[in-house]
């Protein structure tokens, strides 16, 4: 059974946390591009559309990796080791990272696309909000990375990898 959940955990991480990873790195290049007057504008609406549409999907999907990795975790016999609370709370922060800056930094995005006025004030705050997306995005990548590394190395394990 642990290998079985395991191996869900895995496959359910990278299927499902994999491409709010890519849809959240590149939305800020191609938002950017599309708040600006260009000839590239509406093909880069369409994309910034399509990425949001992306991050928001497989964030909800993504819930399956926390509740799989407990579950996992539990078979496996190592829910109170350090290693694995430090990941849990990492990814409460990645999470949290995501819900509460990404999110809405490509909501206000969408919604300036969206509005009549392209120089009103949904315009101007997609443009605050684009201002710490691209680090708000690292952020969210790099606590992932790190709960991947402490997923392979696990330190402290007792599960002899």
């Amino acid at each position: 059974m642990a290998k079985l959940l395991l191996s869900l955990h895995v496959l359910v991480s990278v299927l499902f946390i994999g491409p709010v990873a890519v849809a959240v790195s590149m939305f800020p290049p191609r938002a950017r591009a599309a708040l600006a007057a260009g000839p590239e504008q509406a093909t880069a609406a369409a994309s910034v559309r399509l990425l949001h549409r992306i991050t928001n999907v497989y964030a909800l999907l993504g819930v399956a990796v926390p509740v799989l990795g407990v579950g996992t975790a539990q078979v496996m016999g190592v829910i109170g080791q350090p290693w694995l609370i430090v990941s849990i709370v990492l990814t409460a922060l990645s999470a949290g990272t995501l819900l509460l800056f990404v999110v809405p930094a490509q909501q206000a995005t969408v919604d300036a696309l969206d509005a009549a006025d392209p120089a009103g004030e949904d315009h101007a705050r997609a443009e605050r909000s684009l201002r710490l997306l691209p680090m708000t995005a690292g952020v969210f990548n790099l606590l992932w990375a790190v709960v991947v590394v402490m997923m392979v190395i696990r330190p402290g394990s007792t599960t002899g990898a």
